[in-house]
């Protein structure tokens, strides 16, 4: 009898229980400039904590500050449960390597949500349909590959010089693994992540760029991405400013159907 092979995505999210420390190993599949994609260690970090015995509720925000590159090969996670009540979690996580400082240092909360009123009052932006556009090129960090990019709006032209202006920093896109894998609370987390940088399209040119602090929050809970049954997402970035080294980024990410599934924000670094 055949049987599937386990999806890259968890491959690299993987991690292996202990009583407070948890490991993981960072993947060649998910590698950017000097480590392993951001988005990807924020799924693991998730992943974690979503597998600890004492969560309860699901994700409602995860911070991630990197604090240094990490390198290759296996890492520690150090969870801590905070404080918990009836209605909410808050955590923290340490990643270490070889016992020594800490590279990535993370907060989430979970949450029991439960029926209230509803209101979306944030609009659905649109874009013509995922089938119709065709998929960005691939490029050299091999994280990068494995998604299926397509740009509505504010496709980056990289390659051809920077540009002798700046453009806008904005953009539209579908966002869905290159292998199809249905979107989970796991895949949300590192697609808030997988935007390109801001720098890259307002000079038009690929600069050295690291996210420095993401915090991304879900607006929708495991059974409400459950329903959506989907296996991508539309979403937006923009920045608000770039200023000596340091640039923002917001974006919002999309059900097919509507719903707005996530926000998130990041700092990053960038050398131009």
């Amino acid at each position: 009898m055949l049987t599937k092979a386990p999806h890259l995505f968890d491959e690299a999210t993987a991690v292996t229980a202990g009583d407070s420390r948890w490991q993981g190993r960072t993947s060649p599949d998910y590698w950017a400039f000097v480590g392993p994609f951001g988005g990807c260690t924020a799924a693991t970090i998730l992943r974690a904590l979503m597998q600890h015995p004492q969560r309860a509720g699901d994700p409602l925000a995860l911070t991630v500050n990197y604090c240094a590159p990490v390198a290759e090969g296996v890492f520690d996670l150090d969870v801590r449960l905070v404080r918990s009540n009836r209605s909410s979690q808050h955590w923290s996580v340490e990643m270490t390597q070889g016992g020594g400082e800490v590279t990535t240092l993370a907060t989430a909360v979970f949450a029991e949500r439960r029926p209230s009123w509803s209101h979306q009052p944030a609009e659905f932006p649109g874009a013509i349909p995922f089938e119709q556009l065709r998929p960005y090129p691939k490029l050299a960090m091999t994280w990068a590959n494995q998604y299926d990019f397509r740009f509505a709006e504010g496709e980056p032209k990289l390659g051809g010089g920077a540009a002798k202006q700046p453009l806008s920093p904005y953009s539209k896109l579908w966002i869905a693994d290159r292998v199809p894998r249905k979107l989970d609370a796991l895949s949300l987390m590192s697609m808030s992540d997988a935007f390109f940088g801001r720098v890259f399209h307002a000079r038009q040119e690929l600069v050295p760029f690291g996210t420095v602090s993401l915090t991304t929050y879900f607006h929708a809970d495991l059974a409400d991405m459950d329903a959506e049954d989907t296996t991508r997402v539309l979403a937006t970035a923009d920045a608000k400013t770039f200023h000596k080294s340091y640039g923002d980024q917001h974006g919002e990410l999309w059900s097919p159907s509507g719903r707005l599934l996530a926000t998130t924000t990041q700092i990053a670094y960038f050398k131009a």
